[in-house]
């Protein structure tokens, strides 16, 4: 893999998929581009997978990155919710392996301590600490950024960590 990878990050979700583009520019983490793709409730599930998919496909095209780095799914309460993140997930895998893409994976706690130091960080904390490896004050688009969204760039962030400190 090249030195300053371009990542593209998830923050995989069916209802809203947070995605962010990152990579390193004289030796500063950037943040190229985020947002929140959202899906209608109206639509089937697998409705849903198709229009994250050709999401997913079009942000390929447009950033070319050279990796993708997503969160893995943690959750203790709901099964079906679990799954249905965990196909999204697949497919977002799928997707990065078929466009010949490194592929990888963090656990919550990865993601907080590799932000924050500390893997009980609430979710205040690391967008707060986002924001600070940023050299931001606010995100770049000016509009209210979703947790998903701001939970993708965090994951793309400790993807550059990761792969700095090659790991």
């Amino acid at each position: 893999m090249q030195s300053n990878p371009r990542i593209l990050a998830f923050d995989p979700g069916y209802e809203r998929l947070g995605v962010a583009v990152l990579q390193k520019e004289g030796g500063k983490e950037v943040l190229l581009h985020s947002d929140c793709v959202r899906t209608s409730a109206t639509l089937s599930f697998p409705e849903r997978l198709g229009v994250l998919g050709a999401a997913t496909e079009a942000l390929i095209a447009q950033w070319q990155p050279q990796a993708v780095a997503l969160e893995d799914v943690y959750f203790a309460k709901n099964a079906k919710t679990a799954m249905q993140v965990a196909e999204v997930r697949g497919m977002l895998s799928y997707l990065a392996i078929s466009h010949q893409l490194a592929l990888f994976q963090y656990t919550p706690l990865q993601v907080k301590v590799a932000i924050t130091g500390y893997g009980q960080s609430d979710k205040s904390a690391v967008s707060m600490m986002v924001l600070r490896l940023l050299g931001l004050h606010t995100l770049p688009s000016g509009k209210r950024t979703l947790d998903d969204e701001m939970d993708a760039i965090a994951v793309g962030l400790t993807c550059l960590a990761s792969i700095r400190l090659g790991q």
